[in-house]
């Protein structure tokens, strides 16, 4: 069994940075690729980045690419999106997830705000 819980989110102007964090309990998230998916307000949920177990690889969707960064600290059990350049679409509820399971996540978080202003 995972809990996920993510922290960071808040609200920024356009062109700022913030950074989440995914703290997870359980021994399985270690071995466990994990990823980040947003919704916002009326869309359904998507995909943002997503890793393998051990960070080497890594993908992002177009919308995040070159802005974003996923990475993660086994040690610490804990995942990162680092997010640079925000634009008012970003604007959204940050989950992540882990253990992949068929074509999604098995494991998810809560979720945590995140709101950019033009």
């Amino acid at each position: 069994q995972v809990q996920l819980i993510e922290s960071g989110g808040g609200l920024v102007q356009a062109g700022g940075s913030l950074r989440l964090s995914c703290a997870a309990s359980g021994r399985t998230f270690s071995s466990s690729a994990m990823a980040w998916f947003r919704q916002a307000p009326g869309k359904e949920r998507e995909f943002v980045a997503s890793t393998t177990w051990s960070g080497n690889s890594r993908d992002y969707s177009d919308s995040v690419k070159g802005r974003f960064t996923i990475s993660r600290d086994n040690a610490k059990n804990t995942g990162y999106l680092q997010m640079n350049s925000l634009k008012p679409e970003d604007t959204a509820v940050y989950y992540c997830a882990a253990q992949r399971y068929g074509g999604s996540y098995k494991y998810w978080g809560q979720g945590t705000q995140v709101t950019v202003s033009s």
